[in-house]
């Protein structure tokens, strides 16, 4: 199938990054902007892709499908629900992303440990370099070719490499069944049952603590997630919960003290850091409202194997965790070969790029 607005209006994106490489003008590329929150201010000349949008083609039963990058999440959601098919990676829309954005934040929601990070589910992408050409990498295939995998680079690089205009991702069928319920358990007791629980076969999929209850998503054939519940007990809970906690809907993300994401080894275990602190994937993901310092959080999260990201704007230089001079070699030599002029959301990731 292919949308009713299926026009390429590619070339326009082409030709305004042709004009900034005249003039080496830096472009802000930007769908909805709605996550604006996230990463340093960008200075220069917006690139507004919203006007390149529709799905190119969808087939359900290859299980791929292939829009540009203006098309709105929701509407490519809508698609896929009614096909029984999802983006099993669950990606935030924060009410109106974009296609493109969603490649470029590389986020994922509550499945993600139990289905792979947005990253995964990327087969291509079209991308305009900073060499002024529009390429294509990858393909729309579940097998691809063997070698450096460029689409899947694109997935986290806030537009730092070139401007998304168009990306084929892998979908999945929805579950047969969907359950979720809640239960009473202290933090400590809650990671340890999760620790334990990820090492047994149960249809798990999302796992979230708030200080005093740990919410479970049960999903697959009906037969299992019933008996899954019969086994772990607890009270049935609203599944709009998930959507709330990926949409940063519930009360703990209320405004107030900033706001922290943890991304910890499995199995780590309660951190010692002031604050209200939810915890998502099963453990592997925490969320942090604290008004500590910027590198007390960060050792104290290093000293576990993790890292963390500021998602309050402005409150940090460096919201993403700062690289160690290897890894920030390897990314100024990356940013050298696709946008050798740095015109492409200079500064967005590091002020070094």
């Amino acid at each position: 199938m292919r949308s009713a607005d299926n026009v390429d209006t590619s070339a326009l994106l082409l030709e305004q990054v042709n004009q900034a490489l005249q003039y080496a003008t830096p472009l802000r590329i930007q769908g909805a902007n709605s996550k604006a929150f996230l990463g340093r201010s960008v200075p220069g000349e917006v690139l507004d892709t919203r006007g390149h949008r529709g799905i190119v083609s969808y087939d359900p039963t290859e299980l791929v499908i292939t829009a540009r990058c203006g098309t709105p999440l929701m509407e490519l959601a809508q698609v896929l629900d009614k096909a029984g098919q999802m983006l099993a990676c669950e990606p935030p829309s924060f009410g109106a992303a974009t296609v493109g954005g969603m490649v470029a934040s590389g986020l994922s929601g509550p499945r993600r440990p139990w289905s792979g990070s947005l990253r995964d589910f990327v087969l291509g992408t079209r991308v305009i370099t900073g060499h002024g050409k529009h390429l294509r990498f990858g393909g729309e295939v579940m097998k691809n070719v063997a070698g450096y995998d460029l689409s899947r680079l694109m997935a986290g690089s806030y537009g730092a490499l070139g401007v998304i205009t168009e990306v084929s991702l892998k979908v999945l069928p929805k579950p047969r069944q969907s359950l979720s319920i809640s239960l009473e358990l202290d933090t400590a007791r809650a990671l340890l049952r999760l620790a334990e629980w990820g090492r047994q076969p149960l249809p798990i999929s999302a796992a979230c603590h708030d200080g005093q209850r740990l919410h479970l998503r049960l999903e697959g054939g009906e037969g299992s997630v019933m008996a899954a519940h019969e086994r772990l007990g607890g009270e049935r809970l609203d599944a709009s919960f998930w959507t709330r906690l990926n949409e940063h809907q519930l009360s703990f993300f209320d405004e107030g003290q900033p706001l922290w994401r943890l991304s910890l080894p499995n199995n780590t275990p309660e951190l010692e850091l002031p604050g209200e602190q939810l915890i998502d994937w099963g453990g592997a993901q925490r969320w942090l409202k604290s008004d500590a310092e910027a590198s007390f959080i960060r050792t104290v999260v290093t000293e576990v194997g993790g890292h963390a990201t500021c998602y309050s704007h402005g409150l940090v230089d460096s919201p993403f965790q700062p690289l160690p001079e290897a890894l920030m070699r390897y990314q100024r030599s990356l940013k050298q070969q696709l946008d050798p002029r740095g015109i492409f959301n200079p500064g967005r990731l590091y002020a070094e790029l």
